[in-house]
């Protein structure tokens, strides 16, 4: 959030129901929240403007796109100056089979999630840009069984 931002009862309902179903209409948002729709339409660009709403996405079945491999790499650099952090994370954004890129505390760096189409798809990954990418220094990977859960967002208690 770039600036403070008092969240009201009516402003988490708002959340709670576009977190739930964002193609939820405006009509049915100011229902639930016990308000009429210009009001609410208003709540919710307010909450964009302020960075809370950061956007809006399908949620995609990646086999049904050929992704039947999810991995999660541990990654190391050899040094964690902040611009060596910085220039990690911008080779990471331009890699779209990770989905997830979070900087650690402790004996890891980096924690990526990354689909594949298959295991093969993965090791040519790791292998010519995971591994050989500046300042990485070693690599631990786990391959996910399968998943089940997966929520979006956070609570937002009502």
């Amino acid at each position: 959030m770039s600036k403070k931002f008092k969240l009201d009862s009516v402003d988490k309902q708002i959340l709670h129901d576009l977190q739930e179903n964002g193609r939820m209409t405006n009509v049915e948002l100011a229902q639930n929240a016990g308000i009429s729709a210009p009001p609410c339409l208003r709540r919710v660009r307010a909450l964009e403007d302020a960075r809370i709403i950061k956007g809006y996405h399908a949620d995609i079945d990646p086999e049904a796109l050929g992704y039947t491999v999810t991995i999660f790499a541990f990654v190391g650099l050899t040094s964690q100056a902040e611009t060596d952090l910085q220039e990690f994370e911008a080779l990471v954004s331009s890699w779209d089979m990770v989905r997830e890129c979070n900087m650690l505390m402790g004996e890891t760096d980096f924690l990526l999630k990354i689909v594949a189409h298959d295991w093969d798809d993965f090791q040519r990954f790791l292998t010519t840009k995971l591994t050989p990418a500046p300042n990485v220094s070693h690599v631990k990977t786990a391959l996910s069984i399968r998943s089940r859960k997966n929520l979006p967002g956070v609570p937002i208690a009502l």
